[in-house]
């Protein structure tokens, strides 16, 4: 079947506040999604049905079980692939018109200026609130526009970052919050959230980056919007410009933005699922997950979740290995690592992929 660019996105070409002019603008914008899971993964599809011409998406995390309520592009045959190479390759079936490409590496703040080169607009889909700051630090630094998008249960936060404006640039996100929280290294334990509130707030990003795009609407500008999908509320919280580019790059420049999920794991601190199901029987399990009704595969021996959990208070099992374990084999290698760096003689190991690939 043969169609052209004209057919394909008539409906939205008829509206007055698009045209052919902002259809053009659409097909020439070039955007980085960074995250390809709950919100990402519908961004990148509405955009590139809506005509969106260069779209590269990155992501390093694998398809995995829990993924499949809300990430609704991936489907059971995808688990344990990559998911901005998975969605990529979707992509390419539905839009014949968008140029997408993806990448497999985790952002850091090494590689950030290459897997941004060339994007002027950057949509933050992700669940790390280092990466966050990463990504918002490097746009205000570079003057790239940056759509901002968040979920915590059943609230959702949306808004774009560093427009250009009278004043230069607009609010970012250390307008709202100065400072990344303390304690908020990213663990395994999840709060939970319903596919419905991810979607909302998905739609919501790609809406801002047309209106971006294409010239047309009111854009979320010193503003985030926080909607909740149980009272079908929403509420604006509105932002000053306090940060200067002068007081980003100080930061920038001391700052690692370490992230442990993006960290290459020691493989001698690691016991992989094969081994673990042949050894059972002389390895104690410590479950790091936090208090919820996650069921494990097989019984732990002892439960001390990861926020509350103190090296100086481990009892280490005699005569048996200890086994660390959470949902995806992030925070049972921290601990592995502080465990092991307090008792440097321990048999001590975390379970690679956590429970997901057991």
């Amino acid at each position: 079947m043969s169609f052209d660019k004209k057919e394909l996105y008539l409906r939205q070409t008829v509206l007055p506040e698009i045209g052919e002019e902002g259809q053009d603008a659409l097909l020439n914008a070039k955007v980085a999604v960074v995250g390809c899971g709950g919100l990402g993964s519908l961004v990148a599809v509405q955009l590139a049905a809506s005509g969106l011409g260069h779209i590269h998406l990155i992501d390093y995390d694998l398809v995995a079980k829990s993924n499949l309520h809300r990430q609704i592009f991936y489907r059971l045959k995808d688990i344990g692939k990559n998911k901005s190479v998975v969605l990529r390759n979707y992509i390419r079936e539905i839009s014949p018109f968008v140029a997408v490409g993806s990448s497999t590496e985790p952002l850091t703040r090494e590689n950030i200026a290459d897997e941004l080169k060339g994007f002027d607009l950057v949509i933050d889909c992700t669940d790390s609130l280092i990466t966050k700051y990463l990504l918002n630090d490097y746009c205000v630094l570079t003057d790239k526009v940056l759509v901002y998008g968040s979920l915590y249960k059943h609230d959702g936060y949306v808004s774009s970052f560093n427009l250009p404006d009278d004043n230069g640039r607009s609010a970012n996100l250390r307008d709202a919050f100065a400072n990344l929280p303390e304690n908020s290294i990213p663990n395994c334990s999840e709060v939970g959230t319903l596919n419905t509130i991810v979607g909302l707030i998905a739609t919501l990003q790609t809406n801002e980056v047309i209106k971006i795009v294409t010239g047309s609407g009111t854009v979320l500008t010193n503003k985030i919007l926080i909607y909740n999908s149980m009272h079908n509320s929403q509420f604006t919280m509105r932002l000053s410009k306090k940060t200067t580019k002068n007081d980003i790059e100080r930061i920038f420049a001391a700052e690692s933005y370490y992230e442990p999920r993006c960290a290459a794991q020691d493989e001698a601190l690691l016991i992989y699922p094969d081994q673990l199901k042949e050894r059972r029987e002389e390895i104690e399990i410590l479950s790091v997950i936090e208090e919820t009704d996650l069921a494990l595969p097989f019984e732990a021996d002892q439960k001390i979740p990861f926020s509350r959990f103190r090296v100086d208070r481990l009892v280490l099992p005699e005569g048996k290995d200890l086994v660390v374990v959470c949902k995806k084999g992030i925070s049972s290698y921290e601990v592995t690592r502080l465990v092991k760096s307090t008792h440097a003689n321990s048999r001590v190991f975390s379970l690679a992929g956590g429970i997901e690939m057991y």
